[in-house]
């Protein structure tokens, strides 16, 4: 077990630049929620507009495993025959609080931004 202090803190004007930007885009500012939901959406490729309750949580899982395997918490194993990506848990990392893992969740948000170039 990896013992090590992961650092969850995050740039808060960092974290106002992705919510503005996306309020900018959609007239609606978004919650974490919604920006992990437009995470997995995008990392699906496919563009489609309805989708199933099912689909939507597969979709938010999506979000959460793309964002947390930045910080190595899950990793890409490959795409399914429909184009889904699929992720293992990292066993391996720490625990986080539900707070910890918000605040993690915000920082990888703000560095996929960054990464994908979406400001």
């Amino acid at each position: 077990m990896e013992n090590a202090v992961i650092d969850i803190d995050y740039d808060e004007h960092a974290w106002q630049n992705v919510l503005s930007s996306l309020e900018k885009k959609f007239d609606k500012k978004p919650d974490v929620q919604t920006i992990i939901f437009l995470v997995g959406h995008r990392e699906l490729g496919k563009h489609q507009v309805k989708f199933t309750k099912e689909q939507k949580q597969d979709l938010i899982h999506v979000g959460v495993c793309t964002l947390l395997s930045q910080a190595n918490y899950y990793i890409f194993l490959d795409y399914d025959e429909d184009g889904w990506p699929h992720f293992e848990y990292n066993r391996e990392k720490p625990k986080l609080s539900l707070v910890e893992q918000e605040k993690l969740l915000k920082k990888m948000i703000i560095l996929y931004f960054e990464k994908e170039q979406l400001f």
